[in-house]
């Protein structure tokens, strides 16, 4: 294993450097974001907006940094969710196996909380009746809501491992409020991840509908927040084994 890692750092080094490499990457990314791209894709039966790259980057954080909580702003139809929790139900089993402990699978009190200003009626029916929904709690309202902000600290103070995605609305502002909101939870050597990032690198009023766009996005929150915050950094790693992802410069790593 540690002669794979070795390979795929060496790699990483050569694509960060590589120009025609990453240069064709924002070209599909620019270009599949307009077609929605995004919204081909379901996990476990359930829609998910995201990009394959960004889905199995959250799988390797997870199995790596093992949480026993995950705070996610933003549900839509919940496929993030579902995401989440398939990956601590895979945790406990591979706790359970290690341990040779089947009744851990019952022990275990590793969560989703999922935050939404809305969650739609039809969506929340299926989230509660997929076969996870029990690993999934949901709180309804604005993320940045003090009395939400309330709400999830208190629900976070019984776990021990947190990590927090921050995918709501993507303006400077809010996705900052949202960080100094939650980026706390973060536990050491976990992840805060900004989602949509991406906003930054598109063209002007790329969507007219949107309120956000370049110099108005949750890249411009995150390096505001950084400037001020030295307990996390960009994780560049990731963004250079994507290559393709919605979150660059969104992958946010608590060193301390």
């Amino acid at each position: 294993m540690n002669r794979f890692n070795d390979e795929v750092s060496s790699r990483l080094l050569k694509n960060s450097v590589n120009k025609s490499l990453k240069d064709t990457a924002k070209k599909f990314m620019v270009e599949s974001t307009k077609p929605k791209y995004s919204y081909n894709f379901s996990w476990l039966g359930r829609p998910i907006i995201q990009y394959p790259q960004d889905m199995i980057a959250m799988q390797e954080i997870i199995w790596r940094v093992r949480p026993d909580l995950i705070i996610e702003t933003g549900i839509a139809h919940g496929g993030s969710l579902i995401l989440s929790a398939s990956i601590l139900a895979l945790l406990d089993i591979a706790d359970a196996e290690t341990l040779h402990d089947d009744s851990y699978l019952k022990k275990s009190k590793r969560k989703v909380l999922g935050i939404d200003i809305d969650i739609r009626e039809h969506n929340k029916k299926e989230i509660e009746r997929h076969p996870l929904s029990s690993r999934i709690a949901m709180f309804e309202g604005s993320s940045i809501d003090p009395s939400i902000i309330e709400a999830v600290k208190n629900y976070a103070k019984d776990f021990q491992k947190i990590l927090v995605c921050l995918d709501s609305n993507h303006t400077d502002e809010h996705v900052y409020k949202e960080l100094k909101a939650y980026a706390s939870l973060v536990s050491i050597g976990s992840y805060c991840v900004v989602f949509d990032t991406i906003v930054e690198y598109l063209p002007e009023n790329y969507y007219d509908e949107r309120n956000w766009g370049p110099g108005n996005s949750p890249k411009t929150a995150v390096d505001r927040f950084l400037r001020e915050n030295q307990i996390f950094q960009v994780d560049d790693s990731i963004e250079n084994q994507l290559l393709i992802t919605v979150a660059p410069g969104g992958y946010i790593k608590r060193i301390r």
